[in-house]
């Protein structure tokens, strides 16, 4: 009998290291349960109709789209090379700049939201996922309309997100 007991419990140990194994490996793989892209897009046009009237009013000339990952360019562009770290990404010309330029024909500034991070971040909780979303989505608009980095951190504490 105490050979089985001890047996018993030298299983339970070993299954208890794999075990841990396990999750190690499904850490380091991003298994997440992510969200369909189509629900995730749901999620950056609310955060777009969320926005104050007056702001989406004057948002012109602007692409927003979602992709999974930032690419090597976009990373080293804001001088990182850890994907996870970029949520988001502005590019274009701040409307606080237009006109000083003489541009004939002034492409659309983008704004990319990078799913992956996003959701790694909130550890794939979908309330967290939403709240996220609408954070980024935010100050990337915010970029679109001039302001700098610094500027974008100190209006986000002032915003109130449900």
């Amino acid at each position: 009998m105490w050979v089985i007991q001890k047996l018993l419990f030298l299983l339970l140990l070993e299954a208890k290291k794999e075990l841990k194994k396990l999750r190690k490996s499904f850490a380091r793989k991003n298994f997440f349960n992510n969200m369909e892209r189509k629900e995730f897009e749901k999620l950056v046009e609310k955060a777009l109709i969320d926005l104050p009237e007056k702001i989406r009013e004057k948002m012109e000339n602007i692409a927003i789209c979602v992709e999974d990952t930032p690419s090597s360019s976009q990373l080293k562009k804001v001088g990182t090379r850890i994907k996870n770290s970029l949520l988001g990404l502005y590019q274009g010309v701040p409307r606080t700049v237009w006109g000083r330029e003489s541009f004939p024909v002034r492409l659309p500034d983008k704004i990319t939201i990078f799913q992956k991070p996003i959701e790694k971040l909130a550890r794939s909780n979908e309330e967290r996922i939403a709240q996220l979303v609408k954070i980024v989505v935010w100050h990337e608009i915010a970029h679109h309309f001039g302001f700098n980095e610094k500027e974008v951190r100190n209006l986000e504490k002032k915003w109130k997100f449900k």
